[in-house]
């Protein structure tokens, strides 16, 4: 009986991971709800909070490529470790901010320290996740990062009433690296040198890729391309997710006059359309693969359902003037927008299972580049315009792009290891 209530190792593995979006996504959205108090107290223009919000997206972006190659070479452990450090004290560093410039530098911190988190979460879930459940695994775990995004407002909100803005942030600091600690003392980078993973699970599990003494040559040039439409896609998925992001609470309490905690309780009930999404697109991406065998339908056509359905949700933003209206389409644009995380961040792994930390990094490069520009143009078409809908246009025709892009995604066509491998070494010689 004991046995059969002892969680396995996998599943705690995965609930960990889980526990890492939820805690990354609180600490790189905090600052939407805290904008306000924050926009006062230093005097900022809404282009200035704009920049304030995109700093993150600039390491980040840097940060995609780059760290999924140092989870291949070095292991999850380590990098979530170290990655996990580094977030945590910009965290904190951030409450100590004096103005534009060092909130500023805090937010690149941030982007540093959680640029080669997703990466290297696909990475580690690569050897900890069977393939016939990586929609579920990478759906749950981004369904946790929006469960971040949608408890964040009012915990938030709790925090400035008890601390003010500054403590809210130390606190949510300090509890990442009480996470840090337990990633560190119990993941391994092999699920066969865990004490707790017994024979019958480890049969269930792939085949352990990229020890220390196994490091493929990486192939840069073929992945790259392979990836291109992949990146696309996502940088017009990413365009919406920031705009959601940085400027939501902003959006519904200044254009419709809610007070703080209002705000904050519209936005969560949005950001929860976002954990039933994920959930969902994990779950329908891996039954369709299941009952079809076909990993197109699985992974690009759901992805393509998924941005026309958000799209079309978002068109009546621009002529209803309703909250409650407005909330609802915002609800609907959004679940159908996390519809899509399933499916498209299981393909980096189905094109490329020895580099999927490369991989996956090079997909969210697109969504990264999307959180420099998305807020930024936001708060600068605010600024000239007035109007708080007129950035949503953007978004509407992005997903449509974006859906077209999908049907070239190409799941199917597995980027052969021995071939890259090859290409890699005549590149090097």
């Amino acid at each position: 009986m004991k046995r059969l209530l002892k969680p396995s190792a996998s599943g705690s593995v995965l609930f960990l991971l889980c526990l890492m979006y939820l805690i990354t996504y609180i600490d790189r959205v905090n600052i939407a709800t805290a904008a306000e108090p924050i926009r006062k107290e230093f005097r900022l223009t809404d282009t200035q909070l704009g920049l304030a919000f995109s700093a993150f997206g600039y390491a980040y972006l840097l940060l995609q490529v780059f760290g999924g190659w140092i989870a291949d070479r070095f292991g999850p452990r380590k990098t979530l470790t170290i990655s996990g450090v580094i977030w945590a004290g910009s965290t904190i560093l951030t409450g100590a901010a004096t103005g534009l410039w060092s909130l500023f530098s805090a937010r690149v911190l941030l982007g540093i320290g959680e640029g080669a988190t997703f990466p290297t979460a696909t990475r580690a879930m690569s050897n900890w996740v069977p393939a016939k459940k990586r929609g579920y695994a990478q759906g749950v775990t981004h369904s946790f990062a929006r469960i971040g995004n949608a408890v964040a407002p009012p915990l938030v909100v709790a925090l400035m009433a008890w601390t003010g803005w500054r403590g809210s942030f130390v606190a949510l600091g300090i509890v990442s690296l009480v996470w840090v600690a337990i990633w560190a003392y119990y993941f391994r980078d092999d699920p066969r040198q865990h004490a707790g993973c017994t024979q019958d699970e480890i049969a269930t599990l792939p085949a352990y890729r990229g020890g220390m003494a196994q490091r493929p040559r990486t192939p840069w040039g073929p992945l790259t391309r392979r990836m291109i439409p992949v990146i696309v896609v996502y940088f017009c998925y990413g365009w919406t997710l920031w705009l959601y992001l940085t400027w939501l609470p902003q959006f519904l309490l200044r254009s419709f006059g809610l007070n703080l905690k209002r705000s904050a309780l519209f936005s969560m009930g949005v950001f929860f359309a976002g954990v039933v999404g994920d959930t969902l697109g994990g779950l329908i991406s891996d039954s369709i693969l299941h009952r079809t065998g076909n990993v197109v339908r699985a992974r690009s056509h759901l992805v393509f359902v998924s941005l026309v359905g958000s799209l079309l949700c978002l068109i009546p933003v621009l002529f209803v003037h309703n909250i409650y209206w407005i909330a609802l389409c915002l609800s609907g644009a959004f679940f159908f927008l996390e519809l899509t995380i399933g499916p498209i961040w299981a393909i980096p792994m189905d094109i490329a299972p020895a580099y999927s930390g490369t991989a996956s990094g090079l997909m969210n490069s697109g969504s990264a580049l999307a959180a420099i520009v998305s807020p930024l143009v936001f708060g600068i078409i605010i600024d000239r315009t007035h109007n708080w809908s007129l950035p949503f246009i953007g978004s509407i025709g992005l997903l449509g792009l974006g859906a077209i892009l999908s049907f070239w995604m190409r799941p199917e066509k597995r980027l052969e290891v021995a071939a890259a491998e090859e290409v890699g070494r005549r590149g090097a010689a």
